[in-house]
């Protein structure tokens, strides 16, 4: 995975056999998303980003473009028409610099001394160039599973100025955090709180924010619940406008302790709710979980969490694309 619409793909086999299963996987996408895509196929991945370049250029060729099965001579045309700026991680600035150097398209890169650029630039162009002349540098990259933290922080789309309302905040966005984390399978040991107001706010200041030792790992809504707006009323300078809030998980693990940690929280949290984390939390995150996977994030809410319509403060999203196939209430009208 690249980003959230591009991924490289390893293939064996001929050069016809490659050139087929690029065609299937766009048959694929398009018959499943909707959208049609292009499929750019190569020796390194470098050359592959080009490749896709080509193929969104030329409609001729219907969305794949395979380098291996073009004219030596046509493909070097094209390399020397590009710009060096369209060669995948050569931004604007970099692009200057060598076209101060009189590299101005992606074939004057390729016949760049490699040693060269390393000394101008990086090892990462360095890198660029060997890949451009079908050497392989830049492997495959896993997934990163192991993020360091789940974190849940939106803007408001109108301040929020009293604890009641800041409650429902924190109340609201520990339960998305630890749906996160049931959706990941892990646990939290750490939490942070936050809240702060514009920097630029006429009416002074605030950033409050406190962050509390969890009694053990846990995902369990109903705690964690507790914990952050308990917290948050212990550092809230009510009065001021607060644009954004957040809730952070930190410590991450993929089993809950074998053991509860005796730690003394006053009145954060009580000796019971420590014990309700355990089993029966477990039970209630994935009960949560379930039912939103199956009726939408808004199906089922603990407390302040629990409302039908959205707050006042939900995050700013005038934005936001229509949702016509997940929200009946959206759903497009024809009149004929």
């Amino acid at each position: 995975m690249y980003s959230i619409d591009e991924s490289f793909l390893g293939l064996t086999g001929t050069v016809r056999q490659v050139q087929r299963a690029a065609a299937e996987i766009r048959a694929a996408v398009y018959q499943s998303i909707g959208v049609p895509v292009c499929v750019g196929v190569s020796s390194t991945k470098t050359l592959a980003k080009f490749a896709n370049h080509v193929a969104k250029k030329n409609s001729n060729m219907e969305g794949i473009c395979v380098t291996d099965l073009m004219n030596p001579a046509v493909l070097h045309k094209i390399k020397s028409r590009v710009p060096v700026t369209e060669v995948w991680g050569v931004g604007a600035n970099t692009g200057q610099k060598l076209t101060g150097m009189g590299i101005q398209s992606i074939a004057d890169l390729a016949d760049a001394d490699p040693h060269l650029i390393r000394k101008k630039f990086s090892v990462v162009l360095q890198r660029t160039v060997f890949e451009l002349n079908g050497t392989r540098c830049i492997g495959p990259v896993e997934e990163r599973s192991n993020k360091g933290q789940v974190m849940f922080t939106r803007s408001f789309s109108q301040p929020v100025r009293t604890k009641e309302q800041m409650r429902e905040v924190m109340s609201f966005y520990a339960q998305k955090a630890a749906a996160r984390l049931a959706s990941e399978g892990r646990y939290a040991s750490l939490m942070t709180v936050m809240a702060g107001t514009s920097r630029f706010a006429a009416t002074g200041q605030a950033f409050p924010s406190t962050q509390i030792r969890l009694p053990h790992p846990t995902r369990d809504p109903i705690l964690l619940t507790k914990l952050a707006v308990a917290a948050m009323d212990e550092v809230l300078e009510p009065g001021y406008d607060y644009v954004r809030g957040g809730v952070i998980l930190s410590g991450l693990s993929t089993q809950p302790a074998a053991e509860e940690l005796d730690l003394d929280f006053g009145e954060l949290a009580h000796p019971n709710d420590q014990k309700k984390s355990g089993a029966d939390g477990e039970q209630i995150s994935q009960m949560m979980s379930q039912v939103t996977q199956r009726f939408g994030n808004s199906a089922i809410g603990l407390g302040r969490s629990g409302m039908l319509a959205a707050p006042e403060w939900s995050m700013k999203r005038e934005f936001i694309s229509r949702r016509y196939t997940t929200d009946w209430r959206e759903l497009p009208v024809v009149d004929a």
